[in-house]
């Protein structure tokens, strides 16, 4: 048996040729296999290159906004109509009260684009018929999403807005725990991409924003003041709605952009939507079918601050009047701005049972009620707004029953 030495210097001259000769063989074919390796490579590479591109063709072929005409509807959509009036983006223009504010400023004046997403929290139709609505008014609505960053630009590119009235998040306290990414998704990446398009805009507009009563959580003091305590939210869309309120603060800190964050309280009224209680109590109570009435603690009855949409259109478009100005531009802060935060409720609650009684009184029925403790689902026992600085500051006044 060859020991290591003559492995690798064999005792003959032929057997060192015959070597060295199968040593070249394989580092000829041990290069070419290398090179078949980068060349499949490369190919690899251009090929997910062009893969690449071939996609961005399509979500750009694709996409549903662009173009001369889709231009021209945002530039004549926000035409002001009115000397002193003002040119406004609404997000979430094609939900409830988005669609309310944005008929109330078109019918002044104002000029208004709507910006929607459409998305499915529920049945889409509902925000479909809203639309329709806004178009027959000459309101153009822009299906998109406030975290498309390029779709912003170019709406504060064409129409140049004066105001931004952000209506557009992720609603619903029981849904956080089926989608939490929803929301964060839509309440505060959303958020940040929006204040950051009107950051880098010039001139700046002024910005209103709707946070909600939710941020009050756990709070036992009642009625809820803009100056108590926020830090027990109760359920995760109470969470994200208190991160922007923080967020909102440190744009309106660095950059200068005028915020007023408006915390609404469970706002009902007509094109309402279809998940509040008033809506399912109404359709089983019809339908013969049992209600579930939530309790707290201590057989306590619920209770919340109904507020009518007219009251809430009245209180957003006061908060649009009396915003005052950016002192940003392009994305530099030249002065301190106003930062703003009020409630608008209705200063009165009323408890599910009391709701209830009205639905029975009205439609004629009596409910099949079933009383359960309330779970641990984020809902919180009551509501109370104190709107005395929404009353001070634009003149809200307490809300009429409808």
């Amino acid at each position: 048996m060859p020991s290591l030495e003559e492995e690798l210097f064999p005792s003959t001259p032929g057997k060192f040729k015959d070597r060295n000769r199968h040593f070249h063989r394989c580092f000829a074919s041990t290069s070419t296999m290398f090179l078949w390796a980068l060349f499949l490579i490369a190919l690899t590479a251009s090929y997910l290159c062009f893969q690449s591109f071939v996609d961005s063709g399509n979500r750009y072929f694709s996409a549903t906004w662009g173009g001369h005409h889709w231009e021209k509807q945002v530039r004549t959509s926000a035409q002001i109509r009115r000397s002193h009036g003002m040119s406004v983006l609404v997000t979430g223009a094609a939900g409830f009260v988005g669609s309310h504010v944005s008929l109330a400023l078109k019918k002044r004046g104002d000029g208004v684009v709507g910006l929607d997403n459409f998305n499915n929290y529920y049945d889409p139709s509902l925000k479909k018929a809203r639309k329709n609505l806004l178009n027959e008014q000459d309101i153009f609505v822009v299906e998109g999403d406030i975290n498309d960053s390029k779709l912003l630009l170019k709406l504060f590119d064409i129409a140049g807005f004066t105001h931004v009235m952000h209506l557009a998040a992720q609603a619903g306290v029981r849904y956080a725990m089926e989608n939490p990414n929803s929301y964060v998704h839509s309440n505060i990446a959303g958020l940040v991409t929006l204040l950051e398009a009107c950051k880098n805009a010039n001139p700046q507009p002024a910005i209103v924003w709707a946070s909600s009563s939710s941020v009050y959580g756990l709070n036992e003091k009642v009625p809820f003041s803009e100056s108590d305590r926020t830090d027990q939210p109760a359920s995760l869309y109470a969470a994200t709605k208190k991160a922007g309120e923080e967020i909102t603060h440190t744009y309106n800190h660095i950059y200068g952009l005028s915020i007023t964050g408006l915390r609404f309280f469970t706002v009902y009224g007509p094109w309402g939507r279809p998940d509040m209680a008033y809506f399912s109590f109404t359709r089983n109570i019809l339908q013969g079918k049992p209600i579930t009435v939530y309790r707290g603690k201590n057989r306590v009855d619920l209770a919340r601050d109904f507020t009518y949409i007219d009251d809430v259109v009245k209180g957003c478009i006061g908060s649009l009047d009396t915003s005052g100005k950016s002192t940003g531009s392009g994305g530099k802060k030249r002065g301190p701005a106003p930062y703003r935060i009020f409630n608008l409720g209705n200063t009165s609650p009323v408890t599910v049972p009391m709701m209830v009684g009205m639905l029975e009184k009205h439609l004629k029925v009596k409910a099949k009620k079933n009383f359960v403790v309330m779970p641990g689902n984020g809902d919180v026992p009551f509501t109370h707004a104190n709107i005395s600085s929404a009353r001070k500051e634009f003149g809200m006044r307490e809300a009429r029953r409808k």
